[in-house]
């Protein structure tokens, strides 16, 4: 039993794969998440302009496309497309600190809420 329901999920995922019949493909009710960022990247790194102390010799790496999400809880939702990306930046004394790991959740063409900065 346990090699029949492997055998259907490794299918479908498969499945998913070749078609992209998956829900992810499936474009976000924009009523709810706002308009997709087609220029996240833009709108990511002018946010970044406010947030880090060098944000011209910043070095990222995007994490992929845009992402509906919702970073709010179930009482209190807040809806819109996630950026995973890294950003090695330099710090006060002019070193860089290393890849980390961030997050900003874009909705209507600006940040609402930023992941990974320790604020």
């Amino acid at each position: 039993m346990k090699k029949l329901v492997s055998l259907v999920c490794a299918s479908f995922m498969g499945a998913c794969a070749v078609t992209n019949s998956c829900a992810e493909t499936q474009p976000a009710d924009a009523e709810r998440y706002g308009p997709y960022p087609t220029n996240y990247k833009e709108i990511v790194m002018k946010w970044l302009d406010k947030q880090l102390i060098d944000a011209s010799t910043a070095r990222i790496e995007w994490g992929g496309d845009p992402k509906p999400a919702n970073l709010g809880t179930e009482d209190k939702p807040v809806y819109g497309y996630l950026v995973n990306f890294k950003v090695n930046a330099r710090n006060r004394f002019g070193a860089y600190t290393g890849m980390q790991s961030h997050g900003a959740l874009i909705r209507n063409g600006e940040v609402i809420k930023g992941l990974g900065f320790g604020y």
